[in-house]
């Protein structure tokens, strides 16, 4: 069952970028990708993301790769790290028949690309197998082709990068399996019958097992079909069913701090508090003026500059918001704040929250946008402002339902001011998880 975005524009670009390629992963990453422009087969490569458990861990009704992160099912978080990777060609999901329509609605409304549905089998084994057994079968009907590496990737485990990806399929490649490992935080120890220790294991000797894991598509799928019923009941590891059944030894490669795994309900606030940061790395300053012209948002964007050093801090001139904006969307900034001095109204605001809502970029995060406007207090009387400027209230409240969060500052200041456009200072907040609009001044 294969399942792709509606029609119509999707996002321009799924989320955040992660950290990017290193200097020897890119150029792997360019020679896997190059190897059809010299002639050759370019590697085929799958994934499957077994999707079918129930959280009983968790202790919440709703199955844990359901659970909503800022909104968002965690699963989609997962999604969108893969096909973001442009070598992965599909991405099987085995899901419980239950939610197969939530699945699919999940698909739908973020707009995933490349994925298809298979339903899950009752253990996590049984479910991996189902997924394999869509990508062998080569029915007729059906788009996915047997690839000639397939990943294994776990459901709740969102923060996955490229160069992790690439590794274990490079890896899986040239060994016939390859797994991420990570270093052991716990000793491990077996207990004896009656409780007591019986022994444990020396930690620097042993890994801990994690995900993705990569396979020669032969050498996983014969496993599977060769693997005892109680390995599929109560097996948990994809590489030794390899090295049981086909005595493939596989690569071990180490993985980043990022692949750890959503298990407990406080995993899910851990998940939340990364996402927020990794959203809230870029601000932008949008302004009615010309780039050349003195304007009082130079003076916020130095302010800013200054105060939030560890943020990247932009701008760009809404007189052509168009290109600006495009080339924001492409750095996947989600916070803006657009600052109106030659006009009274919204009318700059609204510029930017079409462009916003055109590009879809709040389908897969928040978007924070502050409009900022200046009064003089001995040409306008500030009631009257105020109460033209509340209007945003109502706005606030329709582009909400577009995951647009937006809010309002108004600086009042007296004329004198634009003479000495450096004596502001003017301390702005960002809050990319607040939901109320409201004016400040």
């Amino acid at each position: 069952m294969e399942l792709g975005p509606p029609g119509g524009a999707g996002p321009a670009e799924p989320g955040p970028r992660l950290r990017g390629l290193r200097g020897d992963d890119r150029a792997a990453s360019a020679a896997w990708l190059s190897e059809a422009s010299a002639g050759r087969r370019a590697p085929s490569v799958a994934a499957v993301l077994p999707a079918g458990g129930s959280g009983e861990r968790m202790g919440v009704p709703t199955p844990k790769q359901f659970c909503p992160v800022l909104e968002r099912p965690l699963i989609s978080y997962t999604l969108q790290a893969l096909e973001r990777v442009c070598w992965i060609k599909d991405i099987v999901v085995a899901v419980t028949g239950e939610n197969m329509e939530v699945m699919k609605g999940i698909v739908q409304r973020y707009q995933h690309k490349r994925i298809s549905l298979v339903e899950a089998g009752v253990t996590r084994h049984r479910s991996i197998f189902n997924g394999l057994k869509a990508l062998a079968e080569d029915q007729p009907n059906s788009k996915l082709c047997r690839p000639e590496v397939v990943i294994i990737h776990d459901a709740v485990r969102p923060f996955v990068e490229e160069d992790v990806l690439l590794k274990v399929a490079i890896a899986a490649k040239e060994h016939g399996a390859a797994g991420a490992i990570r270093p052991l935080v716990s000793t491990v120890i077996s207990p004896s019958a009656d409780g007591c220790l019986d022994h444990s294991l020396e930690r620097a000797s042993h890994r801990a097992s994690e995900m993705p894991q990569a396979f020669l598509f032969d050498v996983i799928y014969e496993a599977y079909q060769q693997c005892s019923d109680y390995d599929l009941e109560f097996g948990t590891e994809c590489l030794q069913l390899a090295l049981k059944y086909c005595h493939t030894k596989a690569k071990l490669v180490e993985g980043s701090p990022d692949l750890w795994k959503v298990t407990y309900k406080r995993d899910l606030y851990a998940a939340e508090s990364i996402i927020k940061e990794r959203i809230s790395q870029q601000i932008c300053i949008l302004m009615d003026a010309k780039e050349d012209e003195e304007h009082v948002g130079r003076c916020l964007e130095e302010m800013l500059k200054k105060e939030l050093n560890h943020v990247k801090v932009t701008s760009g001139a809404l007189c052509h918001a168009g290109r600006d904006l495009q080339q924001i969307i492409l750095e996947q900034c989600y916070n803006f704040v657009c600052v109106n001095v030659m006009t009274s109204d919204f009318e700059e605001t609204r510029k930017l929250l079409n462009a916003l809502e055109e590009s879809n970029l709040s389908i897969l995060y928040p978007v924070v946008v502050i409009s900022v406007h200046f009064l003089d207090y001995k040409l306008v009387p500030f009631g009257q402002k105020m109460e033209h400027l509340m209007q945003i209230k109502e706005f606030a409240k329709e582009v909400k339902k577009r995951n647009i969060l937006l809010c309002g500052l108004l600086i009042y200041y007296p004329q004198l001011w634009r003479q000495d456009m450096g004596t502001l200072e003017v301390r702005v907040y960002v809050r990319p998880h607040t939901t109320q609009p409201a004016y400040c001044c």
